[in-house]
């Protein structure tokens, strides 16, 4: 007996992600419901208010966007504005904070005299340049397979061949990338610059066996084939919020305030909507939340809550998914940008592209270890960026008119394990301390003077915790990536007998698939889990591409 379902699919969590999946089973033709417990779309993609009253729109969670296609946004009409970046990064030397590295995309003089004044060796310039063109062989190779059914390992690995890439592949696929770096480039800074690429998010080691590091690498690396991470003009909320326009006008329903509780087997879904339970039912679920979130309404939905599923190569079994997440996330607005120990350079180079603190590949050594010993690394090391510089229009005219900036800092080495629901609130201030401790220790005047006050006389500066990550977006443990990165591949003896499995996107379920970061190929604000579980369905169903 055939059963009447509401819609064709449902998609669980309104992110970025979902958004795309919806965007693209609805232009072709399938009847969709999109269910968003936050009061609106876009998930960790999205621009706020973070200071009320003061007219500045923040990228609050996700800050910079490098992988997400251009097919994608040509396929569903996306008007977007990605503003490049003209420098890569600024790092001070921490042993003289007087001195440091800035790396011009622009100018390739200035970027190896820049070399020279921190005390990089003779050739460290041309080593750097040679190691990232050598990845840039294999990410070019890589890149184009995103959006396509997964290659295998042997099929990936081939690819490199033929752009002769070998060397790359063997570096960030086979070994510790850690080995590759530490044997191409000899000063401790030039080093670190490098391995901040392969710890963004991950509490890692850049010799870890379990390669994690090596994996974020290269998700680092291989957006557009080239790595190069722009700024959202309009912030991130102009990115979700064009997902959102072509999911409504392809006339996809998008509930808000509207939580899953439930998901049960025959594409069963249960939620709550304006005080009230409610039940609907598709052939297909699209989860874009985090796999253990998915497991946890499974167990639910079928088994009773808090009853752990078996057998589920995407829920609580999987040990992959559950990697806890490792930074701490600041805000500030400033009056203006904050002058430098190093008066060679001006403010507006140092933080006009990623402005790198206590990064030495020493100093992240050391990091990790005190944060696996249960300490909070001192000094932080903290990567920042300035939106306002390149994207002036997610400030109030009166703000930039006064010449008020925004910094958004990303605190590496802050594994959730530090935070407890118990100590949070503690915790939460003494990271903030760290944060801005680390950031005036290349200053020539304290960061604190220079914040802006709201309305209510408070400094206008926000820290989130792991865990705030987690109660704000649904991220388990404040994982970014909702769990360990894959690689971008399959191995060789997977089975791709599906087209869920062929798309990376598969459960334990054949009707219910993943389309979120914690699909494989997900993580960052790159619509790519919901492109490919979108494109798994219609495969499914006779009308993919």
């Amino acid at each position: 007996m055939s059963t009447k379902h509401a819609f064709d699919a449902i998609i669980l969590g309104g992110g970025h992600n979902g958004l795309a999946a919806a965007a693209y089973l609805s232009r072709a033709g399938r009847k969709v419901l999109l269910l968003e417990k936050l009061d609106r779309p876009g998930g960790a993609a999205v621009s706020a208010e973070a200071f009320d009253g003061v007219g500045a729109w923040l990228s609050r969670y996700s800050y910079l966007v490098s992988l997400l296609p251009r097919q994608i946004i040509d396929d569903l009409g996306l008007r977007i504005t990605l503003a490049r970046r003209r420098y890569s990064s600024y790092t001070p030397d921490p042993a003289d904070p007087r001195r440091g590295l800035l790396i011009d995309n622009d100018d390739d003089a200035a970027t190896a005299a820049s070399f020279a004044a921190v005390g990089a060796p003779e050739g460290e310039f041309r080593a750097f340049s040679d190691f990232y063109a050598g990845c840039g062989r294999l990410t070019r190779a890589l890149w184009p397979t995103m959006t396509d059914p997964l290659p295998t390992r042997s099929a990936a690995k081939r690819l490199a061949a033929l752009a002769g890439a070998e060397d790359a592949w063997e570096a960030m696929v086979e070994r510790p990338v850690g080995e590759a770096i530490s044997r191409a480039l000899g000063h401790d800074l030039v080093r670190g610059v490098v391995l901040t690429d392969a710890l963004i998010g991950t509490f890692a080691r850049a010799g870890d066996t379990d390669l994690q590091q090596n994996i974020c690498f290269l998700y680092h690396l291989i957006g557009g084939g080239t790595g190069d991470w722009d700024v959202p003009v309009g912030g991130m909320g102009a990115v979700s919020g064009e997902l959102e326009r072509a999911a409504r006008e392809a006339g996809a329903l998008i509930l808000t305030s509207a939580e899953a509780t439930s998901v049960r087997a025959g594409g069963v879904v249960g939620y709550r909507h304006d005080g009230a339970d409610h039940t609907v039912s598709a052939p297909w679920v699209l989860a874009n939340v985090a796999p253990v979130v998915l497991d946890r309404l499974r167990s639910a939905g079928e088994a009773g809550p808090g009853t752990a599923r078996t057998g589920s190569p995407h829920g609580t079994q999987n040990p992959n998914h559950l990697r806890e997440g490792a930074q701490v996330k600041v805000n500030l607005l400033l009056k203006r940008l904050p002058r430098l120990l190093d008066d060679t350079v001006s403010p507006e180079a140092a933080f006009g592209g990623t402005f790198h603190i206590n990064e030495t590949w020493a100093q992240l050594d050391a990091a990790y270890l005190g944060a696996a010993a249960g300490e909070v690394p001192d000094p932080l090391p903290c990567e920042i960026y300035c939106h306002s510089l390149t994207d002036p229009s997610i400030l109030s005219p009166e703000l930039q008119a006064s010449g008020a900036q925004t910094l958004t800092v990303f605190g590496l080495h802050v594994p959730d394990r530090l935070v407890t629901a118990a100590n949070n609130d503690v915790r939460r201030a003494e990271l903030q301390a760290a944060v801005l401790r680390s950031l005036n220790s290349v200053l020539a005047e304290p960061v604190e003077d220079l914040l802006l006050t709201g309305p209510d006389g408070q400094p206008c500066i926000e820290t989130k915790t792991t865990l705030d990550i987690e109660r704000a977006v649904g991220m388990p443990r404040g994982n970014i990536f909702h769990g360990g990165l894959d690689w971008p591949f399959a191995e060789d003896d997977t089975p791709l007998d599906t087209p869920a499995r062929r798309w990376g996107v598969e459960t334990d379920d054949p009707h219910l698939l993943l389309c979120g970061s914690g699909a494989r190929r997900g993580g960052a604000v790159s619509a790519i889990g919901g492109h490919n579980a979108a494109m798994a369905v219609l495969e499914a169903e006779g009308s993919g591409r």
